[in-house]
């Protein structure tokens, strides 16, 4: 059975930093991808960034140049810097048994997904 646990939201005001965390439990295989999606009040759920197994990375437009993602095995990290109000959201942390294609940014092409933790900005 597969778990994904992510973690790591909090309250910051604008210009801050967070880092969130998110562990894959019970995958079988090796190869797969971690993303970040995130779903902000009345929105539609969106892709934040993406990292496959061979350290290939993508990042929303929206978040580039200040997001980071990582990954170490089954765990990957989002380091947020410079926040803004418009980064306030539910983020979730979503793994699929394929890379970072042309795809990654379709919710629906995801198998497991965390429970999400919560990002707040302020002015």
């Amino acid at each position: 059975q597969v778990q994904v646990v992510d973690s790591g939201g909090g309250m910051v005001q604008a210009g801050g930093s967070l880092r969130l965390s998110c562990t894959a439990l019970g995958l079988t295989i090796a190869s797969y991808g971690m993303s970040w999606f995130r779903q902000a009040p009345g929105k539609e759920r969106e892709v934040v960034s993406c990292i496959s197994w061979l350290d290939v990375r993508d990042y929303a437009d929206s978040v580039e140049g200040r997001f980071t993602t990582s990954r170490d095995k089954n765990r990957q990290y989002l380091q947020m810097n410079n926040l803004q109000p418009e980064d306030t959201a539910m983020y979730y942390c979503a793994v699929r048994r394929a890379g970072c294609g042309f795809d990654f940014d379709d919710p629906r092409n995801y198998e497991y997904w965390g429970q999400g933790t919560q990002v707040t900005v302020s002015e």
